[in-house]
């Protein structure tokens, strides 16, 4: 049965309405991940986004909100478009795991978080890693590379937290994780994707050769309000 894709057009606000309405902070057609879960907002209708924004900016000064331009408040910076690409596969990617992947619990999170901060500080928050499953593979006692869930709909798993050590790129873990999680999502009978900055062309090669398609183009607005 092909499974309508129309969450995907506006992931944030589906998410927070779908799976993840426990962790959203809602200003009615403007809704955003608590802060503790995750920096994202989105909205419909065409929303006068102002006031919302100028509320949740006391809860976080760095934030985003995905989809279309907001409205900002008349003191506000004007905010910082990057353009993402949401891609997504639909089978599972036929490519050989020889490593130990394992699934992180709350035994983990500290080492999660280390490794997060080396590159991916700005999206990653205290209680993100509770918005789904996050695998890893250790080498030498040490977390070297993770790959988790991030946004939910009631048909679709975000792929989030591509993360490896600097000290040990280029062994195919990111590749054996991506796989890994794709295979787990598909067996929960829903649908895996991804968004990636369209200037990060390694990683989109990789996603590419994967199996993962390009769906479409995202825009999301960082706002700052300090």
């Amino acid at each position: 049965m092909l499974i309508p894709e129309d969450a995907l057009d506006n992931p944030v606000w589906f998410s927070l309405t779908d799976c993840h309405y426990d962790h959203a902070i809602d200003y009615g057609n403007i809704k955003f991940f608590h802060p503790d879960y995750g920096p994202f907002g989105a909205f419909i209708n065409n929303e006068d986004t102002s006031f919302a924004i100028e509320k949740h900016a006391k809860l976080i000064s760095d934030f985003f909100i995905v989809g279309d331009k907001p409205k900002m408040p008349l003191h506000f910076k004007e905010p910082i478009e990057y353009i993402g690409l949401q891609m997504i596969i639909y089978n599972k990617i036929n490519k050989p795991i020889t490593e130990t992947i394992v699934e992180l619990t709350e035994w983990h999170y500290d080492d999660l978080i280390d490794l997060v901060k080396l590159v991916y500080p700005e999206y990653f928050k205290s209680k993100t890693n509770t918005l789904g499953q996050y695998y890893g593979i250790y080498k030498d006692n040490k977390l070297v590379a993770v790959t988790g869930e991030r946004m939910q709909t009631n048909n679709f798993i975000e792929i989030s937290a591509v993360i490896t050590h600097p000290d040990y790129t280029g062994k195919g873990y990111a590749k054996q994780l991506i796989t890994h999680t794709v295979e787990r999502i598909l067996k929960k009978n829903k649908i895996p994707f991804l968004h990636v900055d369209q200037t990060n062309v390694g990683p989109i090669q990789l996603y590419k050769k994967l199996g993962f398609i390009i769906r479409r183009k995202f825009s999301f607005w960082r706002i700052i309000s300090s």
